[in-house]
């Protein structure tokens, strides 16, 4: 059975995977470089995404491509030339969260089920549009990304599975676990700022 996974994985599913796992361990230190294996891992994915028919996940995958771009910017100078603090959200960006969350799966839902010949709209639909939330979180570098985030993994991996796609699924997998790890780390940051304000 693993023999077989191995032969049916391909080269571009062997590296975008690699170059996933060192983005998000960068991320969990809170290094701004995560961005750059990401956009490597990202244009890997791309190609893998559109051959399995998970046709939102391609388009996450482009909106991730934006995002990576737009976060490592925002990450390295923020608004004033400096890199952007760890904080949570707001009341005005819970509302534009949830607004992405709502808006891409009814988008995705509807251009899924209208136009292509996916078997899983509803599914990929909700795992782009959580991802697409988490992300935008994470370019702001507000914690609230790894929930949402996560809430995205859980769904997944049982469709990376059906897929066949056995290898994203670890990936998603190992992901859904250094987010929980990612949260944590986040937290304390925040935490320790605050003690140093109030200091």
């Amino acid at each position: 059975m693993m023999q077989e996974i191995l032969q049916q994985t391909t080269w571009q599913e062997w590296l975008g995977v690699c170059f996933s796992v060192v983005q998000v361990l960068l991320a969990r230190k809170n290094n701004s470089n995560n961005y750059l294996f990401g956009i490597a891992g990202i244009l890997l994915s791309l190609y893998v995404m559109f051959f399995a028919k998970l046709y939102a996940e391609f388009t996450l995958n482009l909106y991730y491509l934006i995002m990576s771009i737009y976060g490592w910017l925002y990450w390295k100078f923020g608004k004033k030339q400096k890199e952007t603090a760890i904080s949570e959200t707001t009341t005005q960006e819970k509302f534009i969260t949830t607004g992405i969350v709502m808006g891409t799966f009814i988008l995705f839902w509807y251009f899924l089920t209208q136009f292509t010949d996916s078997d899983v709209p509803v599914l990929d639909s909700l795992v782009s549009a959580f991802a697409w939330a988490g992300m935008w979180l994470m370019a702001r570098r507000k914690i609230e990304n790894w929930v949402l985030l996560n809430m995205s993994n859980m769904i997944a991996i049982p469709l990376l599975i059906h897929k066949g796609l056995y290898l994203y699924s670890i990936l998603t997998a190992f992901l859904f676990i250094v987010a929980i790890s990612g949260y944590l780390e986040w937290r304390k940051i925040i935490k320790s700022k605050n003690v140093t304000v109030a200091e």
